[in-house]
């Protein structure tokens, strides 16, 4: 006779969830990285057009070029203050899904449990049935021979 789980659906449910919060959970880490690699390349212009405007103020440029790189780096501020929040969000949004994976690999792992408990049981039942039938077939063999 084979163990059979009743519960086994929910078991792989359980199993499917966790996998699907795994992925989601990469997505976000993936998602930060790229927020975090565009908040990288906006500092790196800013220093870039920061240097450029010393250089044209140096260089005794025109008032109204060194007026436009001026008001580039101040764009560039206000884009990476924004890209602060956006890192910052998609950090918040890593960490919810690693609470979401923890909580969902936590149910996983208590059906798990269940179904282990249970095949357990199952197995010592099974044992003891087969003892159970050894001993019949001991208790008849004696008898027999005592005939």
């Amino acid at each position: 006779m084979r163990f059979q789980y009743a519960f086994q659906k929910i078991v792989d449910l359980k199993g499917n969830e966790k996998t699907q919060a795994e992925w989601m959970l990469s997505s976000a880490i993936g998602e930060l990285q790229a927020e975090e690699k565009s908040l990288g390349e906006l500092l790196h212009n800013r220093e870039r057009m920061a240097n450029e405007l010393q250089e044209a103020a140096e260089q005794r440029a025109p008032v109204s070029k060194i007026r436009e790189f001026q008001m580039y780096v101040e764009h560039l501020e206000q884009c990476i203050v924004r890209k602060h929040s956006d890192v910052q969000q998609a950090n918040v949004n890593v960490q919810m899904k690693k609470k979401q994976l923890s909580h969902k690999m936590l149910d996983e792992k208590v059906w798990l449990k269940a179904r282990d408990k249970a095949k357990s049981s199952f197995q010592q039942s099974m044992l003891l049935r087969e003892q159970s039938e050894l001993d019949e077939m001991a208790t008849v063999r004696f008898a027999m021979k005592a005939r």
